[in-house]
Formats: C-alpha cells, sequence, structure tokens
C-alpha cells in the first residue's frame, strides 16, 4: 500500500481559553445572570460567594442597581461590603442605572452619595463603572473577563525616562537590538550588572539571547 504523503494530518488544536465569570447564587434569578448565560465568549459559574456579586480572576466585583446603593448606604452595608472585597487583588464597584437623576437633586441623599463616591475611590481603592442596565452591565463583565485573559506584554523604558538604577540598567541593555524588557529583565537576573552582562561568554549569554548571542557580542567588542 503506497500512503499519500502529502495528505495534510490532522493537527489538534489546543482548545481556545475561555474566561470564566463566577457568580454569586443570590445573583442567579439576576436579568445579567440570563444575559451572561446567553454569551458565547464566557463561561458563567454559579456559586456561593462569601464576599462579592461577582470574581472574575483576582477582581471581586459589587454589583448595585441606583436604589441598592442608597439603602446600602444608609444600612452601612456597601462599607461592609467594601471592606471584604480589600482581600482581593482589585476590588469594582458596578453601579446599574440614572445615578445623575439623583446626583442632580439637592438634597441630603445627594450629598451623602457624592460623599460616599468619592470615599469609595479613595479609602477604599475600589473602581467604580456606571452602567444603563443589565444589558450594559452584562457587556462589562464579558469585556472585562475576556481582558484578564490577554497575555500582559511589557512596556519598554525606552518610552520614558528611567528614574531607578534597576531601570536605567535595563535601559542601557534594551538600547540593543533584540533585546526587549523581558530579554534585558533575564539578562540582570542572571548577570546582576550591565557590565557583567557584556563580559559574558556567548555560552552563558546563549541561554537567553539564543541566536541573537553573536550580534550581541559583536557590538559589545570595544
Amino acid at each position: 500500500m503506497i500512503h499519500n504523503i502529502f495528505k495534510s494530518k490532522n493537527r489538534k488544536t489546543k482548545p481556545k481559553k475561555m474566561p470564566i465569570i463566577v457568580a454569586d447564587i443570590h445573583e442567579k434569578n439576576s436579568l445579567v445572570i440570563s444575559e451572561l448565560h446567553k454569551s458565547t465568549q464566557v463561561r458563567l459559574e454559579i456559586k456561593s460567594l462569601k464576599i462579592a456579586d461577582y470574581i472574575i480572576n483576582d477582581i471581586a466585583i459589587e454589583r448595585k442597581t441606583v436604589q441598592d446603593l442608597i439603602s446600602s448606604m444608609i444600612n452601612k452595608r456597601l462599607i461592609q461590603q467594601l471592606t471584604q472585597m480589600q482581600s482581593y487583588k482589585k476590588s469594582l464597584l458596578i453601579i446599574e442605572g440614572d445615578l445623575d437623576e439623583v446626583i442632580n437633586e439637592e438634597n441630603n441623599i445627594s450629598k451623602a452619595l457624592r460623599g460616599l463616591l468619592v470615599s469609595i475611590s479613595t479609602n477604599y481603592q475600589t473602581s467604580i463603572i456606571r452602567t444603563q442596565d443589565y444589558e450594559d452591565t452584562a457587556k462589562y463583565l464579558i469585556t472585562l473577563a475576556k481582558q484578564q485573559i490577554k497575555p500582559k506584554t511589557e512596556i519598554s523604558l525606552h518610552s520614558r525616562i528611567p528614574k531607578t538604577k534597576k531601570e536605567q540598567k535595563s535601559y542601557i541593555l534594551e538600547s540593543f537590538p533584540n533585546i526587549g524588557p523581558t530579554k534585558a529583565k533575564q539578562l540582570l537576573k542572571k548577570f546582576k550588572t550591565v557590565q557583567q552582562t557584556i563580559n559574558a561568554t556567548e555560552e552563558e549569554l546563549e541561554e537567553i539571547l539564543k541566536s541573537k548571542t553573536k550580534d550581541f557580542k559583536d557590538l559589545t567588542i570595544y
């Protein structure tokens, strides 16, 4: 039997990583959950959460309609929730509905709300997103979840002036062709200083610079 060596083989492709949104069981009947269930861009998990309404990666998210916000401000429930969310790396408050309608009224509630919003940002380091309705809230949650699985790219120091000695060392190494922030960090971790990196042998550099080692050595010969 003669096999066709040119026939394309079925290559196994890695399944696309699906971002996960974890929602508290108390949110299961909300219209936001209904919208998230419809989405093909995220995987929704319903769990009993002790903190927050939603968890995305290491971000705790509390959702409040405008009326919920006012009620939880009056009974001080929101302060307790914000304090608990500090155990997460990041925290986010979503305010759903027309907050301006309440804020623009000159009364004690509007004054208290303004003070609360300032306190949330400054004292509790919690970001605030205002959404129009449940559909808008779901869209923001999906966008946030998708962002969490994107690889974080390091910013080259050549876009700004380095201040610390560590940044200055990296800045010098990044000035060489084919050396970006990641390679510079790896070189400094191994050789400690710029001078020791330059003095390193090709064999020592190859572990990090691979095929670009000779180019680097050619530029450092003086």
